[in-house]
């Protein structure tokens, strides 16, 4: 009988260390399927040869008008890391420190075919290098379905240009011809699988 306390003890100690083992194993099955259940996304990058992110751009990016004397052309851009259901891509500069209250649109470009990751310079004018079959640009702040560069007020100081791709999980927005850059906006934003901004400077 004197040994029956040890045999209870042994017996509940292995208990234990069974259970613990076992709540062990459990957390690490539980931690393996997450690690498989959440998928791994590479977020997309933007480039450009023409541009560099915080630097000041060229005036070869400057409107011609409204007292700019540019040679409005888009930059080059490129981009990579979409999400695997990417089927569009869209395009858009924006100044968000033109003295508007609204800032101001300079490039609306829409239904870019998902087989695309990259723009030439230049691309957003009608005579320029054309642009990806299906693509669509809508109205700028300028008033024309096309890139409209950089035009900030004299000694209005240092601007933002910030060029935005979007990719997104249709293969086409269906607009109206007439809509506005705010209108474009939205729709984007609705469809938008993942964005990636290229922020470039300009002063005059």
């Amino acid at each position: 009988m004197s040994d029956l306390p040890m045999t209870h003890k042994t017996l509940m100690n292995n208990i234990k260390q069974q259970s613990c083992a076992a709540t062990g194993l459990l957390r690490s099955t539980v931690l393996a399927s997450l690690i498989v259940a959440v998928p791994v996304y590479a977020d997309m990058s933007v480039s450009s040869s023409d541009i560099q992110p915080g630097e000041m751009m060229s005036v070869v990016h400057e409107f011609k008008g409204f007292g700019c004397q540019g040679e409005n052309l888009s930059p080059q851009l490129s981009w990579q890391g979409a999400p695997e259901k990417t089927r569009s891509f869209a395009v858009t500069a924006y100044d968000p420190d033109a003295p508007t209250g609204s800032g101001w649109w300079h490039w609306v470009l829409v239904n870019i075919p998902s087989d695309t990751t990259d723009l030439p310079r230049g691309a957003g004018q009608p005579d320029q290098p054309p642009l990806p079959a299906g693509s669509q640009q809508f109205r700028t702040d300028y008033g024309m379905n096309e890139f409209g560069g950089a035009c900030p007020p004299q000694g209005h100081g240092v601007h933002r240009y910030q060029f935005t791709v979007f990719a997104l999980d249709t293969e086409r927005l269906e607009l109206p011809a007439e809509a506005s850059a705010a209108l474009v906006g939205y729709y984007l934003n609705a469809h938008k699988l993942d964005s990636v901004t290229l922020e470039a400077l300009y002063e005059r």
